[in-house]
């Protein structure tokens, strides 16, 4: 659903334009939003996505709380869980 919207404000931006507070209508300050917009868009999305992926595919651990490599003991209650 957050895709659609987001699809169609595009398309809607794309059309008409955005707007400014004061209402002034300048055609001539104005560049296209494809390519420019796009391309950098897709630059960032795809530097972000590389980012990412160097955490998934080869750090998958470095993120993660100490904590989950404790192996479990049912008869042992963890040192942080403590009555208040």
């Amino acid at each position: 659903m957050i895709a659609a919207l987001s699809l169609i404000h595009l398309a809607l931006l794309h059309k008409d334009g955005s707007n400014n507070p004061l209402g002034v209508d300048s055609k001539g300050d104005k560049i296209p939003f494809y390519p420019y917009f796009v391309v950098k868009d897709l630059f960032a999305f795809f530097c972000f996505l590389t980012f990412f992926g160097v955490f998934v595919f080869y750090f998958p651990n470095a993120l993660g709380h100490p904590d989950n490599y404790i192996p479990a003991d049912p008869m042992q209650t963890p040192a942080h869980i403590v009555p208040e």
